[in-house]
């Protein structure tokens, strides 16, 4: 099977129309599978779960594979029953961002694990095989020699995506850093995190762009990029996901597309993407270095 593009989980705070339009733009394009739902902050109800269903089932009319994502962090009674019913839909698939969502699916439907369930060894993979998983999303901080390992005893039947553009998920926390620094509490936090689409920058005392406070998420200043990984590079990977941003992800996606159809090299690819950031691409991990690295591809 050919090389699938994927569109991650919107990540940020986003208006309800902002959101809506977003989708309907991505019903025209060549992207294969659309994760959606809310996976950072049970606070954010741009969309509830009726909406989420119906701009499913105009993506998948539309031809997409639709998955339904679950939050990545559970704190309270509420969350894991909304879990509970996206568990339950009875009609997309799950990406299963916890354990939770996990047990509740083990047994009774296959799922895809997403990169928040930390599988960073083989026992964990075969764990979760047995229990249903059918995709994984590899966590970002693994590199391209911990997947071949991983590909010489993994089953065959099961797929590996990664994590291929947009700003990493690094960590998650209990609190909220943009609410903290609002210097307003977690429970009363006025939704400010809706102010920042793409998050809120952290910069050094040196005043050098390092990390992106997303509530309660922690992501990469810089913007994660394997589009020259699309040609053939990253033997034994089955799907790249493309995370959302505000501004230019369709153009990312077409980008990544026409690498895929060879209609367009990594080079002219990569200078073209660079001017759709202002921070700066990184694909550190990926060579076993530091995270904010950029390296040139072997050959490249």
């Amino acid at each position: 099977m050919p090389v699938r593009l994927s569109l991650g989980p919107i990540q940020y705070y986003w208006p309800r129309e902002k959101i809506l339009d977003f989708y309907r733009s991505v019903e025209a394009t060549p992207v294969d599978i659309v994760y959606l739902g809310e996976t950072v902050c049970s606070k954010r109800r741009s969309l509830h779960l009726e909406d989420w269903i119906e701009v499913a089932e105009r993506l998948q009319s539309a031809g997409k594979e639709v998955v339904l994502s679950t939050l990545a962090l559970l704190e309270a009674n509420s969350e894991l029953g909304h879990v509970r019913k996206l568990c339950a839909n009875g009609v997309f698939s799950i990406e299963a961002n916890d354990m939770s969502a996990v047990q509740m699916l083990a047994g009774k439907t296959n799922f895809i694990g997403g990169a928040s369930l930390n599988i960073y060894n083989l026992r964990t993979l075969r764990k979760l095989i047995g229990m249903g998983l059918i995709r994984w999303v590899m966590p970002v901080e693994l590199s391209q020699n911990v997947l071949a390992d991983f590909q010489q005893e993994m089953p065959a039947a099961i797929e590996t995506e990664v994590f291929a553009w947009g700003r990493m998920p690094i960590a998650y926390s209990a609190r909220c850093y943009t609410a903290r620094a609002h210097n307003v509490p977690k429970d009363a936090c006025e939704y400010c995190c809706i102010d920042y689409p793409d998050g809120l920058m952290l910069s050094t005392r040196e005043d050098e762009d390092f990390l992106v406070i997303n509530g309660i998420q922690t992501q990469s200043a810089r913007v994660h990029n394997l589009v020259h990984e699309l040609r053939g590079s990253a033997a034994g990977v089955d799907v790249f996901r493309i995370s959302p941003q505000s501004e230019h992800t369709l153009d990312v996606i077409s980008l990544f597309d026409q690498v895929r159809r060879g209609v367009l090299n990594v080079d002219e690819a990569t200078d073209e993407l660079e001017v759709l950031v202002s921070d700066g691409l990184c694909n550190g991990y990926w060579f076993n270095e530091a995270g904010m690295a950029s390296c040139s591809p072997v050959g490249g």
